[in-house]
């Protein structure tokens, strides 16, 4: 059962908590919808809530041109279902771009759109922007997307690193790369070689897209491997590596990224390893000018001492987390003190799954991404592959 709730002020929390049949009805209206505001709600419970925004993902579930073209992939052992996972997402009206990393053998593309109608619950993940880009090998193609960033004027920008089997046997195909994909004609528009950024330790993980106020876009990279964050100009095609304290990673396992906006277009950077205890903050307008000494601020230690995934941001000032191996999902307004009691539960986990990732997008809606991503690196999915759901953020009522 779900609660309802009233929406908030914009730019902050953009959530769904709950939703009657009735309210259900009337927030799909996305002509109420503002750029900013996504909502949350609550007062009453429903037993069967949003049913029909609920996406199940599969390596089974891909669209292809045609029988014969499966076969071909599956006989070579170019596709192997239960290999694939989607691991990031990124949400523009009713379609969402999704990360399938090419972590074992037998992905046949790397980068996909999924279709969010309502009524295809088991919704097909087709090759985006086409199948001609995603062959592996060749460098003028994508080899591994690990993440996926959709900015604010539509251009898609997807982190590929180059590597493949990731899980089974590395093998460096091409060197990492930035490609952007303008979703209005799904044409790439620009690929940025990453060649002269990275080091031999790299391992590149995350990637969000930041505006200066002057609307100049900036992309940055979470580097755990090197203890970096790398910072690219695209209109100055300048590019700068901030190397991080070594106080703020313990071991450099994954370095998490989240980018929270103010209205006045002021940005700041969040960031934290698994590992540490502590969260860490740069502001953006130091970030784009290559500055990281003394620029880097200590938020405040992780509540409870519990090792925290830092699963994305609304859009404006708050994040979302939940603690390692758990699946609640708790929120924290980043204009707060970073405090256990300004922690706000918004959705509680079940069993099978974690979230991987909190975003904001279809419907008005913040949407959690979840998987068994713990058992899919350690081959304990079965031949039908990972279990992969992408729906609104909800909390159940107490009974």
């Amino acid at each position: 059962m779900l609660y309802k709730m009233a929406a908030l002020l914009p730019l902050l929390l953009l959530s769904l908590i709950a939703v009657t049949c009735a309210a259900y009805s009337s927030s799909l209206d996305d002509s109420t919808s503002s750029s900013n505001a996504n909502s949350i709600g609550g007062s009453k419970c429903d037993k069967n809530p949003l049913g029909e925004l609920t996406f199940q993902l599969s390596g089974s579930n891909l669209h292809w041109p045609c029988d014969s073209t499966k076969n071909i992939y599956v006989q070579s052992g170019r596709y192997v279902p239960r290999n694939v996972i989607v691991t990031r997402a990124q949400l523009q009206r009713d379609s969402a771009f999704v990360a399938l990393p090419r972590y074992k053998q037998g992905v046949p593309f790397t980068l996909g759109k999924v279709n969010l109608k309502k009524g295809e619950c088991l919704a097909k993940i087709a090759p985006y922007p086409c199948w001609a880009i995603q062959e592996e090998g060749n460098c003028q193609a994508l080899q591994s997307v690990v993440d996926v960033a959709v900015d604010q004027n539509g251009l898609l920008w997807a982190l590929d690193v180059g590597i493949v089997n990731t899980l089974e046997q590395p093998i460096r195909r091409c060197s990492p790369k930035i490609v952007a994909i303008n979703t209005a004609n799904n044409k790439v528009v620009k690929s940025i070689d990453l060649s002269d950024l990275v080091t031999s330790e790299s391992r590149l993980q995350f990637i969000v897209v930041d505006y200066s106020k002057d609307n100049k876009p900036f992309v940055y990279v979470a580097d755990a491997g090197a203890r970096s964050i790398l910072v690219y100009d695209i209109t100055g095609n300048k590019s700068y590596r901030i190397v991080l304290p070594r106080a703020t990673a313990p071991t450099n396992d994954v370095l998490y990224v989240a980018l929270t906006a103010k209205p006045d277009g002021t940005s700041t950077l969040f960031f934290s390893y698994l590992s540490s205890s502590r969260l860490y903050s740069i502001k953006g307008e130091y970030l784009r000018v290559g500055q990281g000494a003394g620029s880097i601020i200590d938020v405040g230690p992780k509540p409870y001492g519990k090792q925290a995934v830092l699963l994305g941001a609304d859009g404006g000032t708050s994040l979302f987390f939940r603690y390692k191996g758990e699946n609640d999902i708790y929120l924290w307004d980043s204009e707060t003190c970073f405090k256990a009691s300004n922690l706000q539960e918004v959705q509680r986990g079940g069993d099978c799954r974690l979230s991987t990732q909190v975003l904001p997008g279809h419907k008005r809606f913040m949407w959690a991404l979840e998987s068994n991503f713990h058992d899919f690196i350690s081959d304990r999915t079965g031949c039908n592959g990972a279990s992969i759901v992408l729906h609104p953020v909800v909390r159940e009522c107490d009974d």
